[in-house]
């Protein structure tokens, strides 16, 4: 427990989360935590019942967790969040939200949030509209003119905040990021000069895709050939292939989502470019880490490069401390996921700016607005993931996104992180 503490650098001595409890708070947790999407979410629930465990008092209070589902037939539903965040928003000891998972649910779920006057904290959303506009700014676009919100499909932030106050906070960094760091692991690492791109006709799609390019150019790199084609119609890319090889591409990056038969087209690159690595196939988190993607692939599944909008805290030294200690309380391996310390990161946050707010109010059960104003105005919160705070738009300033490598023809088998790329002191672009 005393590592644990350590670690998260609590805003207050660790003796304020000990102690005598008289009183309650709450937090809440709106996370898919059933079927399919349950295997992602429930581990992120252990991460916050983890530091509720190793912390169940704050300066008096003890805290309960208040988990909802927000999966129906095993899959997330945003009316489904929507209708948990009007229940936890109903209970006046519920000072924070710990989720939700998905930015479809989110869109739904800040809105009902912002009017109960509510922090949510998400440890893994990443849809940039949910904070900022635009869509796609104009140092990522080719074109050099931005994308908004509007144009890409998505309610601007504005529309998503009926009281106009932001309440809500994010721990994974936003998807404007994947494209340019995919090109920089590229360009740097792989040492890729000459690309061909695919986008599946869809705005996120279409956004990493572009991002992509215009770091790629700007770092030095070509790209060959680009087809933003329509999934429900031929899924035959070899020709296209053929021409963009005969140009000299060493690489390809695909912007979409396993869904739209991505990996398909990596299992088409083997007549082409040959198999493995020899001819890397780049992507955003559409297809990382997804067992479809490897299926699809087949016998070209090794050599996947895809990024994640979020550090990968298997491979943060301040991390280790808080992992051991949680596997040697949660021992099935399934318990532990990806988001899992992201979690634990995202209560710890909110139990600091609830910390400052029962100090303010002389140990009294503070407003809602109090605990929102106190995590807006978080610089350094030392997490187990890393030290960060939150911009103006409740976004990360821990920007960093990991790439992870499929390594396996095996669906099951877990694929290797291999690289951040750090955007926390300037962005790339």
């Amino acid at each position: 427990m005393l590592a644990v503490a350590s670690v998260v650098g609590l805003a207050c001595a660790t003796s304020c989360f000990t102690g005598t409890a008289t009183k309650v708070i709450r937090i809440g947790v709106d996370l898919p935590l059933s079927g399919a999407d349950g295997r992602a979410g429930t581990p992120a629930l252990n991460g916050v019942q983890f530091f509720v465990h190793q912390h169940p008092t704050i300066d008096g209070f003890s805290v309960e967790v208040v988990p909802r589902d927000d999966a129906v037939g095993g899959l997330h539903d945003p009316a489904q969040g929507e209708r948990n965040v009007k229940s936890l928003g109903a209970d006046p000891l519920v000072l924070g939200v710990i989720g939700p998972f998905d930015s479809n649910v989110a869109r739904l779920d800040i809105p009902i949030a912002n009017v109960a006057h509510l922090a949510l904290i998400s440890p893994a959303v990443s849809s940039r509209c949910l904070t900022k506009e635009p869509y796609l700014p104009a140092g990522l676009s080719p074109s050099h003119i931005e994308i908004t919100c509007k144009a890409a499909g998505l309610p601007a932030p504005s529309e998503l905040r009926p009281i106009g106050f932001n309440n809500f906070f994010r721990l994974a960094t936003t998807d404007e990021l994947q494209g340019p760091a995919a090109a920089d692991y590229g360009y740097k690492s792989l040492k890729l000069r000459r690309v061909a791109v695919l986008a599946d006709h869809e705005a996120y799609g279409q956004a990493l895709a572009a991002g992509f390019m215009s770091r790629f150019t700007r770092l030095g790199g070509s790209v060959v050939a680009y087809r933003d084609f329509d999934p429900t119609t031929s899924l035959d890319m070899k020709a296209f292939m053929r021409r963009a090889a005969n140009d000299g591409a060493q690489a390809m990056y695909y912007g979409g989502v396993t869904a739209n038969h991505g990996c398909v087209l990596r299992a088409q690159m083997a007549s082409v470019f040959g198999f493995g690595e020899v001819a890397p196939f780049l992507g955003g988190d559409g297809i990382a880490q997804d067992p479809n993607c490897i299926r699809n692939a087949g016998a070209n599944a090794i050599g996947i490069f895809a990024t994640v909008p979020a550090a990968a805290a298997d491979a943060i030294p301040t991390a280790q401390p808080v992992i051991a200690a949680f596997k040697a309380q949660y021992g099935n391996p399934a318990d532990y996921g990806p988001y899992t310390i992201a979690a634990f990161d995202s209560t710890g946050v909110l139990y600091a700016a609830v910390d400052r707010a029962i100090r303010a109010a002389g140990g009294k059960l503070p407003g809602r607005d109090n605990v929102i104003n106190e995590l807006s105005a978080t610089t350094a919160y030392a997490g187990a993931g890393g030290t960060f705070g939150f911009d103006g738009a409740g976004d990360t300033t821990l920007r960093v996104v990991s790439l992870f490598e499929s390594t396996s023809t095996d669906p099951n088998a877990p694929w290797t992180w291999v690289k951040a790329v750090d955007y926390s002191a300037s962005l790339p672009y």
